[in-house]
């Protein structure tokens, strides 16, 4: 049973979710020969204020 972990920054959409779930099956069925009832997608979203880039959390960077 495959599983992909998403992290993404906090903000998207449930039907932005469902698309990057419906490419991944797409892809991983394409590509590996994954069974889409097998593959598991995880997503977790990811407050700005929790995630940092060189540095720098994203909130301070989005806000100035």
């Amino acid at each position: 049973m495959p599983i992909i972990k998403v992290e993404l920054l906090a903000g998207r959409s449930e039907d932005q979710k469902q698309a990057i779930a419906k490419r991944f099956t797409e892809v991983m069925k394409e590509e590996a020969g994954v069974k889409p009832e097998s593959l598991h997608i995880v997503f977790h979203d990811v407050p700005a204020s929790d995630w940092a880039v060189a540095g720098q959390l994203v909130s301070k960077r989005q806000n100035g």
